[in-house]
């Protein structure tokens, strides 16, 4: 945020003068959108934003466009487009009106397969729309302006941003420091700014400073940062827990389990220190989760009585934008009412005794028994608001990078990431064409490949 604005160094870089910098022009730009300055090529205003990106581009922005949709109050909707698979872009569009759609391209380099393919089909889309609508001719001036005022760019590579057709005047870069699913407050938040506002996008940042100020500053035998980041490690390595669950007693918040995946799982599922040697202790856990009440009819069986121990973070917040009456009965109240049981139940469990108290038959006593002693976090907030997601999105970040030291590892490369692309672009061939490149395949992988040419429609 600009009043906490000092100095802080990177290789002899300023990078708050330069986010700073970028931060303004992203929201110079949203401002224009929201206010109808900017408008698509046929004069009319904005009313849907796609963005186009994958990985931390696309979890970290979609994530919290979902849990502030409250705050959108501008007219402007969102949209995330990540899957490489036809079907996403088909849907995501297959409704929308070209004339009042911007996208915005999320990619550092402009070269991510996953997001460039999605991008020159949205653009295919763009120009073919209107040109069957007749708002545009096929004149290549009029298709260079379209895609001109309906695409904008979060990158650094200038020139592929031009090639496609964007003025680089309306890309917003960021820097290699910035890791992907580290990013969701930075340049890669643009369409959140837009949807959300500037002032609220600031608000959202203070969360995060907040947050980092606290795990910067305060000792670490009081530093609860600290402390559930050792938690997290204690129960990994002492307990052997190889799963946690996130379980936000909201329903805005029904992406955190998926955004948190990446975060951690990609930040500390390694087996090699940052040092090149082997770990001598497992690392990382397996994130997983859904929103309360749902999850509770679903898999909390599991947690309650099965043979594995999961600890638990349950997230809620006192007041909703939406409050809800039945009759006489305030509906946030009685799922809160749930949520309180939930880490009641695992923490102290139900007793033989208790059971059969109940009346229940001696034969069936021992299933309705609950050990008990199960281990649940509660994050107890008062709203959900961009200034309280900001805060825990900075928190389960803190936890991650304490784990990662702990474990000796870089929690901030995803290697494992890497070969799965490197392979796709050598299978890639054989599926359709290519028999040497077929032929060079394994059994598995050729197997496969013949079975989806033969069936191939």
């Amino acid at each position: 945020p600009a009043e906490d604005a000092g100095k802080f160094m990177v290789d002899g870089q300023d990078t708050v003068a330069d986010v700073r910098e970028v931060l303004g022009r992203i929201y110079d730009f949203a401002n224009k959108v929201r206010s109808g300055a900017w408008k698509g090529v046929t004069g009319k205003n904005i009313k849907t934003v796609v963005n186009i990106g994958i990985g931390g581009s696309d979890l970290g922005p979609v994530m919290v466009y979902e849990a502030l949709k409250p705050y959108a109050d501008a007219g402007i909707s969102a949209r995330y487009v990540s899957n490489i698979d036809p079907n996403d872009m088909a849907e995501k569009t297959k409704d929308l009106d070209p004339e009042t759609t911007l996208f915005i391209i999320v990619s550092k380099t402009f070269t991510t397969l996953e997001t460039l393919t999605n991008a020159r089909t949205a653009r295919t889309w763009l120009l073919n729309k209107l040109q069957e609508s007749g708002a545009i001719d096929g004149s290549d001036a009029k298709k260079a302006e379209a895609v001109a005022k309906h695409f904008v760019a979060v990158s650094t590579n200038l020139e592929k941003v031009e090639e496609f057709g964007i003025n680089p005047t309306n890309a917003f870069g960021f820097w290699n420091w910035v890791g992907g699913r580290y990013s969701v407050d930075s340049a890669v938040g643009t369409s959140l700014a837009v949807v959300l506002g500037p002032e609220r996008f600031e608000e959202f940042l203070k969360g995060f400073h907040a947050i980092d100020t606290y795990f910067a500053e305060t000792p670490f035998e009081k530093n609860v940062v600290v402390l559930l980041g050792m938690l997290n490690v204690w129960y990994r390595n002492f307990y052997k827990v190889a799963s946690h669950a996130v379980l936000p007693y909201d329903q805005y918040l029904h992406r955190f389990p998926a955004y948190l995946q990446q975060l951690t799982m990609e930040s500390n599922g390694k087996s090699v220190r940052w040092d090149g040697t082997p770990v001598t202790s497992e690392t990382g856990e397996i994130f997983w989760g859904e929103p309360g009440t749902n999850g509770q009819h679903a898999f909390y069986q599991l947690i309650h009585q099965g043979t594995q121990l999961i600890p638990a973070d349950f997230i809620a917040f006192v007041n909703t934008p939406n409050p809800t009456k039945d009759g006489d009965q305030d509906v946030h109240e009685l799922f809160l009412g749930n949520y309180l049981a939930q880490t009641k139940a695992l923490a102290f469990g139900k007793t033989a005794d208790e059971v059969r108290a109940e009346g229940t038959p001696e034969e069936i006593v021992p299933a309705r028994v609950f050990s008990g002693n199960r281990p649940t976090t509660s994050i107890f907030g008062d709203a959900l608001t961009p200034f309280s997601l900001g805060e825990l999105i900075a928190l389960y970040e803190h936890i991650t990078f304490v784990e990662g030291t702990v474990w000796g590892l870089d929690s901030y490369d995803q290697w494992g990431v890497e070969l799965g692309k490197q392979l796709a672009k050598q299978i890639t061939p054989a599926i359709s064409k290519d028999d040497d490149a077929l032929a060079a395949q394994d059994a598995s992988t050729q197997s496969l490949i013949s079975f989806y040419r033969a069936h191939r429609k």
